[in-house]
This record gives C-alpha cells, sequence and structure tokens, in this order.
C-alpha cells in the first residue's frame, strides 16, 4: 500500500489485520514498526515528528544468539 500523511493516523483502526503492523517514517528517514496505537507513542531518539506511514507484513521473528558461557570467577 502506498504511503498515507500522518494525519491520517487515526485510519490505522480500519487498516488493523492479522499479521499486518505499520511503517511509520518521519522527516529524517527514520522509520518504526509498530502496531496502531493512537496517539503512537513517539521513538526517543526521533528530533522530527512522524510525517507519514503505511501497513506492511509483520516481519517473521528471528531466533536471538545463544548467550555467552559464563565467565570464570576468581
Amino acid at each position: 500500500m502506498d504511503w498515507m500523511d500522518f494525519d491520517r493516523w487515526p485510519e490505522c483502526l480500519h487498516l488493523e489485520r492479522p499479521g499486518i503492523v505499520f511503517e511509520v517514517m518521519n522527516a529524517e528517514g527514520l522509520s518504526v514498526l509498530t502496531t496502531c496505537t493512537v496517539p503512537l507513542e513517539i521513538p526517543a531518539g526521533w528530533t522530527s515528528p512522524p510525517l507519514r506511514f503505511r501497513p506492511v507484513p509483520e516481519p517473521a521473528p528471528g531466533h536471538s544468539q545463544p548467550l555467552p558461557p559464563p565467565a570464570s570467577g576468581g
């Protein structure tokens, strides 16, 4: 789907579907994947407000790396 202006963000409620999340992008080109939460909680590192959003397929979960063994004490 095409990008939508962020002033239409409340419409995300009508676009929600299983397996769909929303990509939100700001003026600096930073993006975040999120569920439809009105109002949107802006990521901590963003210095400009969101400009646009679009629904995208939810990424498949990935496996994390195993924890390193404990350091030997002493």
